[in-house]
């Protein structure tokens, strides 16, 4: 390490002499070619003794660099293995980010539809809080039934008129005036008359494509239509749970009432039902209390029966009853 160290100076020091001793030579032979008013490739003299000058500081370079690779293994290494190893590191280390970039690019792109919704949650928010928000962003506004038949594109227009003036009286209650405020896509009135032309029992269910303020001259609506179809029975039970003796307290009683509705209707819904509530009849807590106390047993069985056909858009009737095991 010494040695090299020791040969490295040495070299330095050569070259900066070197470097000493040429640069004077190239100045004197600059000035000699000026002084002789000599000329190359027919330049004028004080040009031809600047390109000489310029020329002597490449010898200059080209020596010392030539100095250096036949003296210095060290420097051959950097400049014939080195640094195209590292050209070619750097060149694949571009085509490694190609991806990246995209991937960058596209988080970029779900950033900025993400501050766009949450600008426009933000705006709901708002009027909400002023309290001028009627209705509600995929509120259903209307729901009507219709059976297909020859006159079907009256019946629609009958259901359409209906849904306006319900909602005109929502949004603009104050107005005399009978307009159309409803805004409908071409497309869904085609796709409506399409499906219901078919044979069979459809239920049109209107809904708010945006929230509207209180004053709003339109409201943007979709559809959807769903076949009118039964969803549940009469005397059908829908769910029911199995009571253990440890259950039999009237607080985890109600609890598993609670928890048997709530099954019940996503069962509905799963069914195709568009209503959000059940409706029960009767005094069912009392009618449990009553069983509890008459029959000490270890296990009951509690259902929810229908007590009613109900398609679609009708409401769901049920009646809890619960049996010993």
């Amino acid at each position: 390490m010494n040695t090299l160290n020791s040969v490295a100076w040495i070299l330095i020091v050569f070259l900066i002499l070197l470097g000493g001793l040429i640069a004077p030579f190239g100045d004197l032979l600059g000035t000699k070619i000026g002084k002789a008013r000599f000329s190359i490739l027919k330049l004028r003299p004080k040009k031809t003794a600047a390109i000489v000058t310029i020329i002597t500081g490449g010898f200059i370079s080209a020596i010392s660099i030539g100095l250096l690779i036949l003296v210095s293994e060290e420097f051959r290494q950097r400049l014939f293995v080195d640094i195209p190893f590292l050209q070619k590191t750097l060149d694949e280390s571009k085509k490694a980010l190609i991806p990246l970039q995209e991937e960058m690019d596209k988080l970029e792109d779900k950033i900025i539809v993400k501050e766009k919704e949450l600008n426009k949650l933000k705006n709901d928010v708002n009027e909400f809080r002023r309290g001028n928000v009627v209705i509600k962003r995929d509120q259903t506004l209307f729901i009507a039934q219709v059976t297909s038949s020859p006159n079907i594109k009256l019946e629609l227009g009958k259901i359409y008129n209906s849904a306006d003036r319900y909602v005109q009286k929502i949004v603009i209650p104050n107005k005399k005036e009978i307009k159309n405020i409803l805004l409908w896509r071409p497309s869904d009135i085609s796709y409506i008359e399409e499906v219901t032309s078919k044979e069979g029992d459809w239920i049109i269910s209107i809904k708010s494509a945006t929230n509207v303020l209180k004053g709003d001259n339109f409201v943007i609506v979709y559809p959807e239509l769903l076949q009118n179809k039964i969803i549940v029975r009469k005397r059908e039970v829908i769910t029911s749970e199995i009571l253990e003796k440890k259950d039999l307290d009237y607080k985890n009683i109600n609890s598993k009432i609670k928890t048997l509705l709530r099954k019940t209707r996503d069962k509905i819904k799963l069914r195709g039902s568009i209503v959000n509530e059940i409706n029960t009849r009767g005094d069912f807590i009392k009618k449990i209390r009553d069983s509890l106390e008459i029959n000490q047993t270890n296990k009951y069985l509690l259902e929810v029966v229908s007590l009613r056909n109900s398609k679609t858009a009708d409401p769901i009737i049920v009646e809890l009853n619960i049996t010993k095991i």
